[in-house]
């Protein structure tokens, strides 16, 4: 399997990101396109010590920047490094495509360049995340401020079928973030998007309220990309929060100090079940191929998951279910 990799997307690249692919590499044993600067990358594996061994590279000059405009990635950066890579999805060259660059220009480029599978309304980013037990996604976290009831139908699907074949979760519960669980709550949105998913072919559950999310609520969240964006952030900090506020109170005095020497291996275990970063990233759902957005701020282990999911989205035929699964709902909805 070879994945291209945008050597340049991200805080922390490229060194980063060369030590995230060497490790996938070694680990799963993966084929490797890089897309960027080739004397840089060169360059830093060099001074890094990091092996290029099943690592090829394509050079790109330019670098589409996390404050640039999603839009210049067709325009002024049309030579970036984040572009070149799609357009060598797009044209074959490799199975998937993954970058922790430019979030808004990764959606414009890989709707316009590798294009959205035939019948999917809009894109959507949809990070997997820690809950109580195990995992869940929640899509649309930011690709769609709007959204219309077909869409969030659609995303309700394809999430379903990413947590299936990829996550392992039988039977995926689907939920509505909503204000409240009742099937009255909610304003005109909510009220048609639940109608739509209750006839669709999807273990819908209802509505779920914020609250409840952490709580093991459900498997798939969905939501527009406005609310969907506002979840994820503060899910994101207040996690962080409670673990700095735990570490506060476990290394306050010598006492607590010898306390936490105590739970140590079980403080350890609670660490990487809440860790956003043993899930790499969010895949681009709807895209005709299989694209993936890493955490802006990714270092190498955390490159190295989205490397890891990025192989399952590809082993998974995800795109190629969701094509059927849309198809069948273009089907119906002509019958009706």
């Amino acid at each position: 399997m070879k994945i291209i990799v945008d050597a340049f997307g991200g805080d922390n690249a490229p060194l980063e990101i060369l030590k995230g692919c060497q490790q996938a590499v070694e680990e799963y044993g993966l084929e490797i396109l890089l897309t960027g600067s080739q004397r840089e990358i060169q360059r830093v594996a060099k001074e890094n010590a990091i092996s290029l061994e099943h690592m090829e590279i394509v050079d790109a000059p330019d670098i589409i920047t996390m404050e640039d405009p999603a839009g210049e990635i067709m325009k002024s950066k049309s030579n970036c490094s984040m572009a070149e890579g799609l357009r060598l999805l797009a044209a074959g060259k490799g199975d998937a495509f993954l970058t922790a660059g430019n979030s808004g220009a990764l959606v414009v480029g890989a709707t316009l360049i590798v294009k959205r599978i035939r019948g999917v309304k809009r894109c959507a980013f949809a990070p997997v995340m820690p809950k109580e037990e195990g995992c869940f996604m929640l899509i649309d976290s930011g690709a769609n401020i709007e959204c219309r009831p077909e869409q969030l139908q659609q995303f309700g699907i394809m999430g379903s079928i990413y947590m299936e074949r990829v996550m392992g979760v039988k039977k995926p519960r689907v939920g509505l973030a909503n204000v409240g669980v009742e099937d009255h709550k909610g304003g005109e949105l909510q009220h048609e998007t639940f109608a739509l998913l209750k006839k669709s072919p999807v273990n819908f559950i209802g509505n779920i309220e914020a609250r409840d999310i952490p709580m093991d609520a459900a498997d798939v969240i969905v939501s527009d990309g406005f609310t969907g964006n506002v979840i994820l952030k503060l899910y994101e900090g207040v996690a962080m929060t409670v673990m700095g506020k735990i570490k506060d109170v476990l290394t306050k005095s010598l006492k607590n100090k010898l306390a936490a020497a105590l739970i140590l291996p079980d403080m350890k275990v609670l660490k990487k079940q809440m860790d956003y970063n043993e899930y790499g990233g969010a895949p681009i759902m709807g895209i005709s191929k299989p694209v993936f957005k890493a955490h802006g701020s990714a270092k190498a282990k955390t490159f190295k998951n989205a490397l890891r999911l990025t192989a399952a989205y590809v082993k998974g035929d995800v795109v190629g279910e969701i094509s059927q699964a849309i198809s069948r709902l273009g089907e119906k909805a002509k019958e009706e």
